[in-house]
């Protein structure tokens, strides 16, 4: 195993084991032992009000790290600053050494492709082309540029492929790294996924991943539906990905590994065991590095050739730069970094400085646009599938997005499944959603979707309809009820029913 540069990669600053914090089991993650950092979704965290057991971690010395999951960074549209403010107030606000998100697009459309603007509710895979690879470098330097500490990207799970696929994940994310000194979030689950949906090798992807820039690793469950392995985060964690997860440590070092667990919660004592498996995992395959708990960071240089060698020979673009990670100095918290600050250091492994690169043209982003668009539409619209991709695969994924959206639907309006019946309001809404795209919000989402079946006369029973058309009218306004308005609504539906 490779320890020149210390456990995990020069620069990286050495977790420990940890769990990704969620509202549902705050108060078992604050007791669970053997938990030495914690990662939660940025969108889900006010800069104002960090939630107060958030502030209880920080306070004993837990690290936190803001996880986004909205940027879209591969997205054909550069990132969108309110979505980088925000993410950069959160990582301020819970003093955290390093923010990370997903190589994904997640919304297409709009003025750039003169179509309607889409959103996915969910991370969906870029091509994986130089084109693609342009724009995704160019937008993770402006997010860069945009956020006071290191950024690291996450691999994600798929159902499919794209048919213009020029690169293997490896060496995509290995290119990736090299021209923009960012480092990497190596989920293994979603190797497992990727394994079992679309026959990619992840003992390959490990031996091409530039695994001196992990900044950490996610594992995860999952569950296999008709031969489709589900990411679902709401299932224990698999032997096989317990087996991934020995593979990478026994390669390279993590410096730390966090446990996803996002529904189906389990009792404290299940995820206390699936936290010393991981633990143990790991440890037995290369020793996990201890925890450094104080808060200041060092950064180097990444090198590029010992990964060269493990990764297949190809044409490189002209603006391939090995890149490093910007110095921060976490003693006094996080810190900006300097406007225009030099990106392109020299390499230590060619020895000389890469020129910077030039702008991504605007004809690049269009075609990139149009062919996401074109799929995004596919997926949430009902339009036919883009030739040369695979029509059952993107019909699985379909279904599985309208699944997730009617979800998180009933979650901001759990009235719904109330009044039509759990299966029956799932199934309802999965035939609305394959043909209506999301539009502004799931709130919204939720009103459109009771809208279309009073305007069907659905459901058929008449005291339903009447209760359904009552939650309707109540907030069908501009902004939510508040809390009289609320108990009056409470006291007509219990006339209604």
């Amino acid at each position: 195993m490779d320890r020149r540069d210390g456990p995990g990669g020069r620069g990286g600053q050495r977790l420990g084991v940890g769990i990704g914090w969620r509202p549902e089991i705050a108060d078992a993650v604050a007791e669970l032992p053997g938990v030495d950092w914690v990662e939660v979704v940025a969108e889900n965290v006010c800069p104002g009000h960090v939630p107060d057991p958030l502030l209880r971690l920080r306070e004993r010395g837990v690290t936190v790290v803001p996880h986004g999951v909205s940027l879209g960074l591969a997205g054909a549209d550069r990132p969108d600053e309110a979505r980088l403010a925000r993410l950069a107030a959160a990582a301020t606000a819970l003093g955290a050494p390093l923010v990370t998100e997903h190589i994904a697009f997640v919304r297409a459309g709009g003025a750039r492709t003169a179509s309607p603007a889409l959103e996915a509710g969910h991370l969906l895979p870029p091509p994986r082309t130089r084109e693609a690879l342009d724009v995704l470098c160019e937008n993770v330097r402006i997010a860069q540029e945009a956020l006071p500490v290191p950024l690291a990207l996450e691999n994600i799970a798929a159902l499919f492929s794209w048919p213009d696929d020029e690169m293997s994940e490896g060496r995509f994310l290995g290119e990736l790294v090299e021209r923009t000194g960012v480092r990497l979030l190596i989920d293994i689950a979603n190797l497992h996924t990727n394994r079992v949906n679309r026959g990619d090798d992840p003992s390959k992807a490990l031996a091409e991943l530039p695994l001196e820039a992990v900044a950490y690793v996610h594992v995860a469950g999952g569950v296999e539906r008709d031969g489709v392995w589900h990411d679902t985060h709401a299932h224990p964690v698999p032997r096989p990905v317990l087996d991934l997860l020995a593979e990478l440590a026994s390669r390279r070092e993590p410096p730390g590994v966090l446990l996803e667990r996002d529904d189906d919660f389990p009792p404290p004592e299940e995820l206390a065991a699936e936290l010393t498996a991981i633990r143990a995992t790991t440890e037995s395959a290369g020793a996990l590095p201890a925890v450094d708990r104080s808060t200041a960071q060092t950064t180097g240089v990444l090198p590029a050739a010992d990964r060269a060698a493990a990764r297949e020979a190809g044409p490189r673009t002209s603006a391939e730069a090995a890149g490093s990670l910007p110095p921060a100095d976490r003693t006094a918290g996080p810190e900006r970094h300097p406007a225009g600050a030099d990106r392109t250091a020299v390499s230590s492994a060619a020895g000389a400085a890469a020129p910077e690169e030039a702008p991504v043209p605007e004809a690049v982003r269009e075609r990139l646009g149009i062919a996401q668009a074109a799929l995004l539409s596919a997926l949430v619209a009902g339009t036919p599938a883009p030739e040369g991709f695979d029509r059952a695969r993107l019909r699985v994924q379909g279904l599985a997005l309208a699944r997730k959206r009617a979800g998180i639907v009933a979650k901001v309006a759990p009235e719904l499944p109330l009044v039509l019946g759990g299966q029956a309001y799932r199934d309802a809404f999965v035939a609305y959603a394959g043909r209506r795209p999301m539009p502004g919000g799931y709130r919204q989402d939720a009103l459109d979707f009771v809208r279309q079946l009073l305007d069907a006369g659905l459901p058929e029973d008449p005291k339903a309809r009447r209760r359904l058309r009552l939650w309707w009218a109540e907030r069908a306004g501009p902004r939510p009820p508040g809390r009289v308005t609320r108990l009056v609504h409470a006291a007509r539906a219990a006339l209604a029913g």
